[in-house]
């Protein structure tokens, strides 16, 4: 038996005697993390295809999966490419990894919810809980959930700190507060790790975005062209920084850099990914970071991705070639390139003399320790069948429901709370089939009470990747607000918001009994909350602004930046089931 199949060796012991096995095209296979899509092994002879020519002819061993039609079949999957990964030459197993899938919100180029999963409020919601300890079970339920799946690796938590209100990708954060974000971010990751290092019972966390992705300009995304800029208005570089320093202190082993450029800093004004002063500069040398750095997706060749032309993401090089961008990302300190697949980039690099294979060799160092860490050579296979009683169990779905509940937010009270019991209701934006038929009524005329659940509002078109991110506006176009308002003349109106931003409520309260900011709920654990079958505990993870002019007025790197918010980061009226709110 070789050292590196030899799981009594010591860890450093197995990495050298692997290394010294691989050739180049074998170490530059390993530097590639792209994604993967499950299909069925016996009928989808397109997916199987696809995964051989990855897996086989290329020699990667980590993907990303998007998809898959529930848990079992990620599982399935997952032990499909693996016995594709045992016909290579060395036989060096598949890490899988996956981005969120507990929430609500469902977008390929962030995280697919899977139904068969439990589900869970999205980031911001748990920071609405606000505890230590609901950050940490949060991370151990995804955490088991995922290694029966097969997957060793969670393509988060962000650390980003949600300072600009109008960020599209705010709500994957753990809000506005930097303390609140660190605290939760090194929470999470140890609910992922169950222990205090990585062992074949964890899943690694890949913490993101460095150096903080948050200060992008005027909220648009850089996952679009459009908006490439990230911008220190306040200065509040090092403010950024602070939650990646707590995640490296708790022994995080792998971060993802973001695509933004920075504008107007010392910092050249090329995307994260290609920044040495910040990869090699700051985390590397000034953090002393020596794990993974991941690029984000797709920075030196296209795709296509849910209907959508994506990349080449590298901004501020867009102007040279595939192998120019990845010899100027290896040059920075990044070890691995997230979404690209083409390994012959990094071989021609090395064959031409542009980049020593000694160079390489300290990227698969860290990443072949990972694999070792995580015990893959040693767990190749799970078991689908216990797949599905895991996934989604009973226990676990009554622990995201249970933090749906304490996630809401009571933000504002005038009318009567809860809604009284037997009262006829009119919904607009909820199921139809929350409610039994006798308590549901087609006309608000009818209702004694009305119930309207909506999004933050966002601007058609000013989002990025087909408005799978949302952008521009946070104020509610009149015609809704004139709608509202008519509801208000026939009864009651109990307004609840789904917080994917921080949405400019101030002209809803006027007119509604109640408002509500939801963070991920299902529709029935928001009715009991109004009926008051569950108590309403929940906190603003951040400020609500009081108008779009204070939003614009603002800098997009200091968090509490907006003037004279309508709510505060931390309110939060308190209701106890069947009870009075209180401050």
């Amino acid at each position: 038996m070789s050292d590196y199949q030899d799981a009594d060796q010591p860890i450093e012991r197995r990495v050298e005697d692997l290394l010294a096995r691989m050739t180049v095209a074998e170490k530059a296979a390993l530097m590639f993390h792209p994604t993967t899509q499950p299909g069925d092994a016996l009928k989808d002879a397109e997916a199987v295809s696809v995964a051989e020519e990855d897996v086989v002819a290329r020699g990667i061993s980590h993907f990303n999966v998007l998809g898959g039609e529930d848990s079992a079949a990620v599982a399935a999957w997952h032990n499909t490419i693996q016995q594709m990964a045992e016909s290579t030459r060395l036989g060096i197993p598949i890490t899988l990894s996956s981005d969120p899938r507990h929430g609500f919100r469902d977008n390929p180029f962030t995280g697919q919810a899977l139904n068969s999963l439990s589900r869970w409020p999205e980031t911001t919601g748990i920071a609405a809980i606000g505890t230590i300890e609901a950050a940490r079970e949060y991370g151990d339920v995804i955490r088991q959930e995922f290694l029966e799946m097969g997957i060793r690796v969670y393509l988060g938590p962000m650390a980003d700190i949600f300072s600009e209100p109008r960020w599209s990708r705010g709500i994957g954060t753990w809000g506005e507060d930097p303390q609140r974000v660190a605290e939760l971010t090194v929470a999470f990751i140890e609910g992922l790790r169950r222990g205090p290092r990585l062992s074949p019972d964890s899943v690694a966390a890949v913490v993101k975005h460095f150096p903080g992705g948050g200060p992008q300009l005027k909220g648009d995304d850089a996952h679009d062209p459009r908006y490439t800029e990230q911008v220190y208005p306040g200065g509040q570089q090092e403010l950024h920084l602070k939650p990646f320093v707590r995640a490296f202190a708790t022994g995080v082993t792998q971060v993802m850099t973001y695509y933004g450029k920075p504008i107007g800093t010392d910092w050249p004004e090329v995307g994260f990914g290609f920044n040495a002063p910040v990869v090699q500069g700051i985390l590397r040398e000034r953090l002393g970071f020596d794990g993974i750095v991941v690029t984000d997706w797709n920075l030196l060749e296209p795709t296509f991705i849910a209907g959508v032309d994506f990349g080449p993401n590298g901004w501020g090089l867009e102007h040279l070639t595939p192998i120019e961008r990845a010899r100027i990302a290896l040059e920075a300190g990044v070890d691995q390139f997230g979404g690209d697949r083409n390994p012959s980039l990094i071989e021609e690099l090395v064959d031409t003399g542009q980049i020593a294979e000694a160079r390489l060799d300290a990227s698969v160092r860290r990443l072949l320790r990972e694999k070792f860490r995580l015990g893959v050579f040693e767990h190749r296979r799970v078991d689908p069948v216990r797949t599905r009683e895991v996934c989604g169990s009973p226990v676990f779905f009554e622990q995201g429901a249970r933090a749906q509940r304490e996630s809401l937010v009571l933000v504002s009270q005038r009318g009567a709370l809860p809604i009284a019991l037997g009262a006829k209701l009119f919904l607009d934006g909820l199921s139809a089939d929350s409610i039994p038929d006798e308590d549901r009524v087609d006309d608000p005329a009818d209702a004694d009470a009305i119930v309207v659940r909506r999004d933050c509002p966002f601007e058609t078109g000013r989002g990025s990747m087909g408005d799978f991110f949302r952008g521009g506006s946070l104020a509610f176009p009149e015609e809704e607000l004139a709608l509202l308002r008519s509801y208000a003349d026939h009864a009651p109106v109990y307004v609840v918001v789904f917080m994917e931003r921080p949405a400019i409520i101030a002209p809803v309260v006027e007119f509604s009994a109640a408002v509500v900011a939801d963070f991920g709920a299902s529709d029935a654990v928001v009715l009991d909350a109004l009926r008051g079958n569950a108590p309403f505990t929940g906190t603003l993870p951040f400020d609500i602004p009081s108008s779009m002019a204070a939003v614009e007025a603002s800098r997009e790197d200091v968090p509490f930046d907006t003037e004279n918010p309508s709510f505060r980061f931390g309110h939060g009226l308190r209701m106890a089931a069947q009870g009075d709110a209180v401050h």
